[in-house]
Parts: C-alpha cells; structure tokens; sequence
C-alpha cells in the first residue's frame, strides 16, 4: 500500500507567484500516479496531477461528489453545517442529472451569445466609472467584481430597486476586508433575499432564469423551496467567483507578459482565445474537484480503495507537457480548447460558456480604452487567496 508522501508538506501549497503552480505539482506528476499526501486539516488524500488521470477521476461514475461522505477530502477548514451534497455540485447521478437537465437549457452557447450586449454595457459602464476617479484604484473593486455581479443579478432577474443590496451582499461575502463573521452575516442575509425573490418569482414569474427554473421544476412535480434557493446561491457564488478571480489574475498576468499584451492590443479580436489560454494558464479553480472513491479502482496503476478521498489538481493538468507543448509558458495562439480549468465529464461547468463570455469582452474592452494600465503596487505585495478553494487576489490598486 502507498505510504503518505509527508515530505511534500501538507495539502494545499503555496503558489510562488499567481501565475505559477506550487513546485510539489511537477514532482507529483513526474511520478505518472496518484500520490496520498496529508491534508492541512488532518488525514491524507490521493492527488491526481496528470491530464489525462484527472480527466479519469473527473469522468468516472465510481466516483461520487458527495460532500456529505466521511472520506471527503476537505483540506480547509469547513463548518459541519456545510458539510452536505444538497448542492447540485455535491450530487451525483441521477439526482445530479435531473437537476443538471433542469437548469443546461439557461446556459447553451447560444443563449448566452446572445447576452453579448448586454455584457457588454455592463463592461463599459464599470469602466467608465473607474474611469471616472483619480488613479490608483482596485481593479477588483472597479471591474472585476461588478462585471460578474451585474451578469448574474440581470440573469437571475434581480429588480432595479435590489441591486444596491444585491452588490453589498455579494462584496461583504466576497472581499478579503471582510471578517468571517461578516461573510457568514453576508451569506446569511443573502440567502433570505434569494428565498423571498424566488417566492416572488413563483407569485409572479418573469422573462428571467430563476422565473423559468420555477415554471420548470413546478411542471416537473419537483418543486423544492430550499433546492431552489441552494441553486440559485451555487449560480451566484460559484460563476461569479471563477469570473471574478479570472479578471484580476487575468490582467495581471496579462501586464507581467507584455509581448503577449502587445498581440491583444494590436488585434483585439484575439480576445477569445487570450481568454481560454488564461483558463488554461490560471485556472483559478484547481482545488475544486474532489471526489469519493465508492469502490475499490485503479488510477496510473494505484489501487485506490473504497472510501478514500481523490483531489484532481486542474491546474497540474492543464501544465502536462503530454497535453500541453511549453505548457509553462503563456502563449495567446495557443489552441487551448482542451484545458480542464472548467473541469471535465458530469460535473463539467455548467456555466463555463457564460465565463468565457465575460473574460472575452472584458479583455478585448480593457486594453483598448486603457492602453496605458498598469499595477500600482508590486505583484509580491498583494494579498493572494492561497489556500482557497477558488485562488485569487483580493485586492489589486491600478493606475494608467
């Protein structure tokens, strides 16, 4: 049986810069297996750092999502209260299909290519605000926080009269200058709001996603309040947080490699691909895939036993040299369609396509209207989401 490898330090590692995976990923990967490595929250767990092996895990219907599993591997510090599979992200099949077919119809491409306007509104009026002030400024404050919020709130069908309320929430729950305390608070109040705006959509439904996910589960006979509610907070946070994190740590890395910058700037319609190689490149949800063993399975030759827990490394994958040539380096005509940074298989993001929309007008937008952007404080001196399921910077002062 394998023994933990205790020398690589305790899951999960430190990035050295944003735009670097932590070194023990390509000692990881160089062994071709799983490696157990003990968790910062106790116990150990199998790493999967390989591309084609995390698309395995990720693809695998003996492997279970459920975060209510004493095997989960949690490798941060989670409240027993959250610690469940309600969420449509800790379901499996054919809980997990059921809802996942209630909800596909809201997010094909073509729906959301037709939402492009209206994004794009939103990116101008968020740059015209920060326009607006004396420099520096945060860009998160700025842009990449209020982009995704007003996609999602517009999406969902906030009214007019919430968004103050609406933006608050999702700031107190999102920024490192909140207190836990503050984000438990935020989280709290924002999940009453979500509840009595999706009784109001029942009372009286409108032309807006959560109105038509209401119609849909009540046609169905599975109308579920709290189901409903846990939806539409998974819809908020999980989309809005990959897109948010993606804005930042994508201009950064975007302004550390101006030879890449000076193609986007010369031909803005490279933006669609700037935005999937920065997918690629960042992949700010790589400790976002955790899975269950629920039999006995063999994975780079490992046997991996019932009940262990499993954290596929996206960021490991999507830097495989087999999958990837120069895999290290940023390369914006690079075709990076393969990346796993959405993940792969069932629990492929459902809203992946939404993301890339908004990472594609807010890179084709940005540097044509403020060509001369750059950090006001030095990349080392900023505060880094390390350890977080979603990694990111909480802040990131601009000036031009």
């Amino acid at each position: 049986m394998s023994t933990t490898k205790t020398e690589l330090g305790a899951f999960p590692w430190h990035r050295p810069c944003p735009y670097r995976p932590p070194e023990q990923y390509e000692q990881v990967r160089a062994e071709g297996r799983p490696v157990r490595v003990e968790l910062a929250t106790g116990g150990s767990a199998w790493l999967v750092t390989g591309y084609e092996q995390v698309r395995q895990v990720l693809n695998d219907r003996r492997l279970s999502s459920d975060r209510g599993h004493p095997g989960y591997p949690y490798f941060i510090p989670v409240p027993e209260q959250f610690k469940t599979n309600a969420s449509f992200l800790g379901m499996d099949p054919p809980e997990h299909t059921t809802h996942r077919k209630m909800i596909a119809a809201e997010f094909t491409n073509r729906r959301v290519r037709q939402m492009r306007p209206r994004v794009q509104e939103i990116v101008d009026e968020s740059l015209d605000a920060m326009l607006a002030k004396e420099p520096p400024v945060d860009l998160v404050q700025e842009l990449s926080l209020p982009v995704p919020t007003a996609v999602i709130g517009a999406l969902l069908g906030v009214p007019l009269k919430d968004h103050d309320f609406f933006y608050e929430h999702t700031k107190m729950m999102m920024s490192g200058a909140s207190s836990a305390e503050d984000r438990m608070t935020g989280l709290m109040e924002f999940e009453d709001y979500l509840r009595q705006l999706i009784a109001d959509k029942r009372e009286n439904p409108g032309e807006d996603l959560l109105s038509r996910l209401v119609v849909r589960y009540e046609e169905a006979g599975r109308y579920d309040h709290d189901e409903l509610t846990s939806m539409a907070r998974l819809l908020l946070i999980a989309g809005h947080e990959t897109s948010a994190n993606m804005i930042s740590l994508g201009t950064m890395t975007l302004l550390k490699h101006p030879d890449q910058l000076a193609e986007l700037k010369r031909d803005p319609g490279l933006a669609p691909n700037v935005a999937e190689e920065l997918l690629r490149y960042l992949a700010v949800a790589d400790l976002a895939t955790s899975r269950i063993a629920m039999t006995d399975i063999e994975i780079g030759g490992e046997l991996i036993r019932e009940g262990e827990g499993i954290i596929a490394v996206t960021l490991a994958a999507n830097r495989d040299e087999e999958a990837f040539d120069h895999a290290d380096e940023l390369d914006v005509h690079r075709d990076a369609g393969g990346q796993v940074a959405f993940g792969f298989g069932l629990h492929h993001c459902i809203g992946a396509d939404l993301t890339r929309l908004e990472l594609e007008v807010v890179f084709g937008t940005l540097f044509q209207r403020v060509p001369g952007l750059r950090l006001a404080k030095p990349m080392d001196e900023l505060p880094y989401k390390d350890g977080a399921v979603m990694y990111g910077v909480y802040e990131m002062p601009v000036t031009w």
